[in-house]
């Protein structure tokens, strides 16, 4: 078994490394999990097989279809994370929780098969995937398992946790889910980690995360607000939330539809996500953004006709390069901040 990580330490899923080893991080994705919407996952629907005929209906309309959200292969998971190392890649921050079916010992075996750095979350999804692992605990108690997950390992696997989250929040937020969000800072406190959040998809529910957090004793300058790719479309609501100190993540990267099925509103396609952070890199917010493809399923993997996780490397950094981000500024976004937010503090 290997050591926990020390405080300037990385820890991954085979043990601690230095920030220096990470290289080109995605910061929010997904190798094995299970997202299927409660409702969806109650009609008791067999798996959809995925063909050239409904590549598109079902990539189109990704909460249709069951088994859609269902990334549970270890060996297909291992070759889609060597195409992102064969990119440039060097690791990827798996942020499956409790609710939405984290698997450890598969993230250590696809490190293990593919070479690409794996650090995993712990924590809750929002409640309505992860009310029977919040249940009526107590924040200690909450505090307790992320903790331990992260000093001592998930249970008995001693595969540690390397940053808490994603912590599910949602509109309104509920009772469990403010009792999650009070243990993640704890847990913070104690282990010195990053928090990384699902905010609501109500356009104050970040600042609400952030003055939450802030109010509760954490860390914000190690609190990563994910989503906002589909939760803040406007450069001033941008600036307003990473003036609280916070990191912003825009992790939708590779989705160019504007269809959204869980809110009336049109998602951007990369061109604009990559408008809104050069606005954010002028206002001087360049340490507080990250980026990454929130990759949980199976038609947005190579296997299956999509971009995969080496979409970042392999297409977006030759994106920002035509639209004049300097090579600092690109290393900055996609290695400098996620080495800090990832180093132990």
């Amino acid at each position: 078994m290997t050591r926990a990580a020390r405080a300037g330490e990385v820890s991954t899923v085979t043990g601690p490394i230095g920030p220096e080893a990470l290289g080109i991080t995605l910061m929010h994705e997904h190798l094995l999990c299970d997202v299927t919407p409660p409702d969806l996952a109650a009609h008791g629907h067999p798996r959809i097989e995925v063909t050239l005929e409904n590549v598109h209906a079902v990539r189109y309309g990704w909460v249709r279809h069951y088994g859609n959200h269902i990334l549970d292969d270890v060996s297909t998971a291992a070759e889609e994370a060597a195409l992102f190392r064969e990119a440039g890649g060097g690791t990827i921050v798996d942020v499956t929780v409790a609710g939405i079916r984290p698997d450890p010992r598969g993230l250590k075996r696809i490190t293990e098969l593919s070479g690409v750095t794996v650090v995993a979350g712990t924590g809750y999804y929002i409640e309505s995937f992860a009310s029977e692992a919040i249940g009526t605990r107590s924040v200690d108690e909450l505090a307790a398992t992320m903790i331990a997950d992260i000093r001592d390992g998930f249970e008995d696997t001693g595969i540690r946790a390397g940053i808490i989250g994603e912590i599910g929040v949602s509109d309104p937020w509920s009772e469990a889910e403010r009792r999650v969000m009070q243990a993640a800072v704890i847990a913070q406190q104690a282990t010195g980690a990053t928090i990384t959040v699902h905010p609501g998809r109500d356009s104050e529910s970040p600042l609400a995360v952030a003055r939450f957090v802030r109010s509760a004793g954490g860390d914000t300058s190690r609190l990563v607000i994910g989503h906002l790719d589909r939760t803040l479309f406007e450069t001033d609501e941008v600036l307003r939330l990473l003036d609280q100190g916070v990191v912003g993540e825009w992790d939708f990267f590779g989705i160019e539809s504007s269809y959204y099925p869980f809110a009336l509103i049109d998602l951007p396609n990369d061109g604009r996500r990559l408008e809104l952070i050069r606005a954010a890199l002028a206002a001087g917010f360049g340490e507080q953004i990250v980026i990454s493809h929130d990759i949980c399923t199976i038609t947005r993997l190579s296997r299956w006709g999509g971009h995969g996780y080496g979409h970042i490397p392999r297409d977006v950094v030759a994106m920002m390069r035509r639209k004049s981000f300097s090579e600092p500024e690109i290393r900055r976004i996609l290695v400098a901040n996620p080495a800090r937010l990832l180093t132990l503090a």
